[in-house]
């Protein structure tokens, strides 16, 4: 009998370290993921909101092409939103950012036709070919393009933490969302972004260089 208490209370102690570890993972995942959405909360603005005044750019930040050139769902709701803006006026410039890493994968160039497609003029269109992720983009956006005020288009999931490291590089940046329709995937999504924010708050704190920087092309003189 007092083999078996004590087997017992072992294997309660274990129990109760494995929780407390659980706990702990639990915190350092959520509270810091927490953190990145309320802090940017406030800067989600909608269509019927008064736009910023003097936006340098709307940014548009890629996703999936499809191998036939066509864009995913969520590509064309991000497009499809920025050029709203652009003909309200929030700004005079379309910045696209994607990948084109390979000559068998290019966002830009779908996102380039579909844009004039749906009304964006040509002249009004700047093209970033090296936004291998949204912390590129953004770093990219203010170095390489020279943008200082900026309204960002994404998904609504993908925002906070767009706009959370704009605001750690400096930039006065708010978002709008380009939520059209439900998502095949989404769960899965939701879950990746609550690890890609806390990966990026160290991209927020260290502020790395991203992959690929080049010359500075001022968004005026394109």
């Amino acid at each position: 009998m007092q083999k078996e208490s004590t087997k017992k209370k072992g294997l309660r102690r274990v129990l109760l370290a494995l929780g407390l570890v659980c706990a702990l993972a639990a915190a350092v995942i959520l509270i810091p993921n927490a953190c990145v959405v309320l802090s940017t909360k406030g800067k989600i603005l909608t269509l019927e909101d008064a736009p910023p005044e003097e936006a340098d750019c709307i940014l548009v930040l890629g996703c999936g092409v499809y191998s036939d050139g066509s864009p995913t769902p969520m590509l064309r709701d991000r497009l499809s939103r920025a050029v709203e803006l652009y003909q309200a006026g929030w700004a005079g410039k379309l910045l696209m950012s994607g990948d084109n890493r390979s000559k068998y994968y290019n966002e830009l160039a779908t996102m380039n036709r579909v844009a004039q497609e749906m009304g964006a003029p040509k002249e009004d269109i700047v093209l970033d070919y090296a936004g291998l992720s949204t912390y590129d983009s953004l770093y990219r956006a203010r170095d390489i393009f020279g943008a200082k005020r900026i309204v960002i288009v994404t998904q609504e999931y993908h925002l906070y933490r767009a706009l959370y490291l704009a605001q750690a590089l400096g930039l006065e940046a708010w978002g709008v969302a380009a939520d059209g329709q439900n998502y095949r995937g989404q769960t899965m999504r939701d879950l990746r972004e609550i690890l890609a924010r806390d990966k990026d708050i160290l991209s927020a704190i260290f502020l790395p260089e991203p992959a690929i920087l080049g010359d500075p092309v001022p968004l005026e003189g394109t």
